[in-house]
Order: structure tokens, then sequence, then C-alpha cells
């Protein structure tokens, strides 16, 4: 809370508070806290992420090694539902699976292109790209990115990381789409693939829909509330 009235006192607007659940030994009471707590400082935007225990770490080792537990599925799903339900109360939009602002106003611009596929330059060391249907950063050591930009070496600060294909590029479109709430508008998919997507993935909407994990009403493929619960499972049919 500090680290906030700090940036508010120096001018920061728009600022955005991230929030973790699923936290080993967080209870739902100590989660409604913390977001109580950010609620008050009515920030412009809310992150809420669920944690993913990464190899190799600490937090992964005191796990294995019993020190910590982590908590059950259930009630990481109850955190998310009552997250949801709290910030909507006080007045938040919630228009991709992890993000909230504070009015349409707010909404990241950022994030809405990422999830749109919209095409993006980084510059600077460890930047990141998305052009051309390639993905690629620049190198993380400062001191190699400046020396490579003073000798025109350019291309060595450049790291590929995928170059799709067409059918990549339409996969993911769809994949990215659905993290937002509004969903895929099947009119964009059609205008920048000229193709309807109802019948190039009818198979896979067709499996989704009968499991109760996506709608499709007028121009959108969405989410259901269940699908919110195992968005994974709804991704995976377009990896």
């Amino acid at each position: 809370m500090k680290v906030y009235k700090n940036a508010e006192m120096i001018g920061f607007k728009n600022i955005n508070v991230d929030l973790m659940l699923g936290l080993p030994n967080q209870s739902l009471d100590v989660l409604k806290k913390s977001l109580s707590n950010v609620i008050n400082l009515e920030p412009e935007h809310i992150s809420i992420y669920s944690l993913i225990l990464e190899e190799g770490t600490k937090l992964e080792k005191m796990i294995g090694e019993g020190k910590l537990k982590m908590i059950e599925e259930d009630l990481e799903r109850k955190m998310y539902w009552e997250t949801k339900k709290m910030l909507e109360e006080n007045g938040f939009v919630h228009y991709e699976i992890s993000n909230f602002a504070k009015d349409k106003n707010y909404i990241s611009r950022h994030n809405m292109d990422c999830w749109s596929q919209k095409e993006y330059i980084g510059f600077g060391a460890g930047a990141h790209s998305y052009l051309e249907k390639t993905r690629y950063s620049n190198i993380c050591n400062i001191e190699k990115y400046i020396e490579n930009i003073k000798t025109g070496n350019f291309g060595k600060n450049k790291m590929i990381h995928e170059k799709q294909s067409m059918e990549d590029c339409e996969k993911e479109f769809m994949l990215l789409g659905l993290r937002k709430l509004e969903g895929v508008s099947i009119k964009e998919y059609k205008e920048k693939f000229a193709k309807n997507p109802i019948f190039v993935y009818r198979k896979e909407l067709e499996k989704l829909e009968k499991e109760c994990l996506i709608e499709i009403d007028g121009d959108y493929i969405s989410l259901s509330s269940k699908g919110l619960d195992f968005a994974n499972i709804v991704w995976e049919e377009f990896v």
C-alpha cells in the first residue's frame, strides 16, 4: 500500500495492481481482505493471477519437502469467482480472463492488442516484438546490446522465437481471442483470414459446445462460465 501511495504522490496515473491467488496456505478470508485493501486504493486496473508452480524454484522445493502445501483446486476456483464477484460489485469491468478495469476507459490497450493478435515492436534490451507472423526479442545483455548498435551489428541483437505459418496464425487468433470475455469476433476472423471460423473449426467448436465450455452468440465465440474454470482445456483445441 505504501508503494501505491508513493506512486500516486509523485504523479503516476492509471495504476495497475497485480494480485495472486492460490498461494500456499492462503485462505479465502485472507484473499478477501487483500482484495478489499486493493479496492480501497481505487486503482484503475487490477490483474488477478493464479499461482503456477515453476520447476526449479525455491517454492517448488519447499512444496516438495512438505514445508508448504498447495491449496486444493476447488478452493482456488472459489477464490477466482469470489474475486470476480467482489470486483464487479465495485464497478470493475471483467474484460479478459485475468484482467479487470475500473471502467471501459481503463482497459489496457497493450493487453487487448496482444489478445487481438495485433503487431507490436519492442525497443531496448530484452524487449519483445511480434511482426509479420514472427515473434522475437532483443538480447538482455545491455552492454552487448549497445555495442552491437555502435558497431552496426543490429542483427545480433535479435533472437527469433517463432515464425508462424498461416495455420499457426489462425489457431493463435482463436486461442488469444478466447482469453477475452467478449470472445473471438467471427467478423474479425473473416476479415483477417478470408475464412469462417465456424466452418474451419467446426469439429472443435461442436465438441466444446457439447461440453458447455463455449458459447456462440451472434458475432462472438466466447468462454462460458464453465469455460472460465476450464480455459486451458478450451485453448488446447487450438494449439
